[in-house]
């Protein structure tokens, strides 16, 4: 049986294509009765979402009682798998999500943390990004909480959210129109930022939801009265 007391719960990346989507599913859930958003600078959110402001993840301990009193963290923060060197990679992938993960759990011992990683992550990888999440999935998996790795195929950014990355916004424009028919038709292969947003709320919900979240159980999950 799920959590019925209605969730506060922390976004990291919530700027990010994916962060877009998950941070409306938060605010329209009635499941979710406060989100705030870990930032580097203020304003990056809509002014009606609360923000702790921290320039460097990497200090995320220093931040004192700040991150106490969350029910689950949706880390959504990263790199784009495709021109980013690896040492840059590397530091925003595993060494800041891990810096966010242990500070939050620590902070928040009864909590979940659910980190958004992605299809075929793999520590012994030959493909540099598949390797590097799947080492960050192996570090988040000893944390003292519950910790859930949802990995996402393709993400359909819904209507009103995009990416930031210039170099990727013609790609977006031309594919979301094919994606969102890839959703239903080959769930295992797309979903969007605002299922994936869903599905977290459902999982952070469950007293002992899975350790590993497929693209095609993220879709089955946003469907649920749980996730709204």
């Amino acid at each position: 049986m799920g959590n019925s007391k209605a969730m506060r719960v922390l976004v990291v990346g919530a700027s990010g294509l994916v962060g877009q989507g998950v941070l409306r599913a938060c605010l329209q859930s009635v499941n979710v009765a406060q989100v705030v958003a870990l930032v580097r600078r203020a304003g990056s959110v809509p002014s009606d979402v609360d923000e702790i402001v921290l320039p460097d993840f990497l200090q995320c301990a220093a931040t004192g009682e700040s991150l106490a009193g969350f029910d689950a963290c949706f880390y959504c923060a990263g790199s784009p798998p495709v021109g980013t060197p690896e040492a840059e990679y590397r530091q925003v992938t595993l060494q800041i999500t891990r810096a966010v993960a242990e500070a939050w759990s620590a902070a928040n011992p009864a909590g979940c943390f659910l980190y958004v990683s992605g299809a075929q992550a793999n520590p012994r990888s030959r493909i540099m990004p598949l390797r590097v999440k799947g080492e960050t999935e192996q570090a988040l998996a000893q944390l003292p909480v519950r910790a859930v790795m949802l990995r996402p195929a393709g993400v359909r950014p819904v209507a009103g959210t995009g990416t930031r990355h210039a170099m990727l916004k013609p790609f977006y424009l031309l594919a979301r129109p094919l994606m969102a028919v890839a959703e239903v038709l080959l769930p295992a292969l797309t979903t969007s930022n605002l299922a994936i947003g869903q599905a977290m709320i459902a999982l952070a919900r469950m007293p002992s939801p899975p350790a590993v979240v497929e693209c095609a159980q993220i879709n089955r999950l946003a469907r649920a009265p749980s996730a709204r």
